[in-house]
């Protein structure tokens, strides 16, 4: 019997996905992030569309999270400029990753070479190694391409899709899936961040096919234009809806109230806490994980990471016994 490391995959993007790898870094698991590309805001929407390069900024975060260096030089790589010049925007981790790019033909190649100068602790692979545009049909049948566009639309979303149609997952995120022991959803914007990832053909698949725990993160918060309102079983329902299988077996939810004067300062941005419906999860056949898990500093809920990140190698934890028993 090996004494190998337990393989996590994790799967997201946005603000969500790095907080939660700061904390996962620091168990013994060999993790994989899964990232998504469809960003086109920003410096990253700038080099997509000039450069036609998968987008770089969600990349860019997770490497951030997952480095081990100076904390002055992963300053460095997030600084962002702000000059009046063509400069102004662009953050030096994305023009650094568009340059490797650049260099050696591959924007995986340009990670993995970038993963070595950060000293990454861990695997980060885009869910696409190309350019790709993430569209929403909403309830009244109209559609809106870019996910930048999509959250200011201020309709409800019926479904979101990808284009093109041909998208290859890499042979690398296939094996991660097939490979894990755990792969953990979230946490992050359940449209244009989550999502994403999971309709890139083969992937949503092999979620599904695999034997691996599979972990959903609840959002703390609704989130205007994306989640208005929406219940933790309507973020799972969501899911589901764009897989071919229901590929969740536990769902982790914060228990903690969130201080009104919190609430008071999100409910400019039409946001409230997430309600947990227990009654909905159960149906579902959700084991459902609670903890107080989070965070406020600068004037934003986040998810603890060290709390989160105890639990999810708790549940690993569990699983592995499990596994022996059998």
């Amino acid at each position: 019997m090996t004494n190998k490391q337990p393989q996590v995959v994790v799967i997201g993007g946005g603000t969500g996905l790095p907080v939660l790898l700061r904390g996962l870094k620091s168990y013994p698991v060999d993790i994989t992030a899964i990232v998504t590309v469809a960003d086109d805001g920003g410096s990253s929407g700038r080099l997509r569309s000039e450069l036609d390069i998968p987008a770089p900024g969600d990349i860019r975060n997770v490497l951030a999270a997952l480095s081990d260096v100076e904390p002055l030089v992963e300053q460095m790589f997030q600084h962002r400029f702000a000059s009046t010049n063509e400069l102004s925007g662009h953050s030096l981790g994305n023009l650094l990753l568009a340059a490797m790019t650049s260099i050696t033909g591959d924007f995986v190649h340009a990670i993995q070479e970038m993963s070595k100068v950060l000293n990454v602790r861990g695997k980060v692979l885009p869910s696409a190694n190309q350019s790709v545009v993430l569209h929403a049909e909403m309830e009244d049948g109209s559609i809106v391409s870019g996910e930048s566009k999509i959250p200011t639309a201020e309709k409800k979303i019926k479904r979101v899709f990808l284009t093109p149609e041909e998208i290859e997952p890499l042979r690398e995120t296939i094996q991660a899936i097939r490979q894990a022991d755990l792969i953990v959803i979230g946490p992050g914007s359940l449209y244009t961040s989550i999502l994403p990832n999971l309709l890139v053909p083969g992937i949503g698949e092999e979620v599904c096919k695999s034997k691996a725990k599979k972990v959903y993160i609840c959002n703390l918060m609704t989130q205007a234009g994306e989640t208005l309102d929406y219940t933790a079983s309507d973020h799972v329902k969501a899911i589901y809806n764009h897989m071919d299988c229901h590929a969740i077996d536990s769902i982790l939810v914060n228990n903690q109230d969130i201080p009104i004067e919190v609430q008071n300062l999100y409910k400019e941005e039409s946001a409230k806490p997430v309600f947990f419906d227990v009654d909905e999860l159960i149906e579902l056949n959700l084991e459902i994980v609670q903890g107080e898990i989070f965070n406020y500093e600068e004037n934003a809920i986040r998810h603890d990471t060290k709390k989160v990140a105890g639990l999810l190698y708790g549940i690993l934890l569990q699983e592995r016994k499990r596994k022996i028993k059998k």
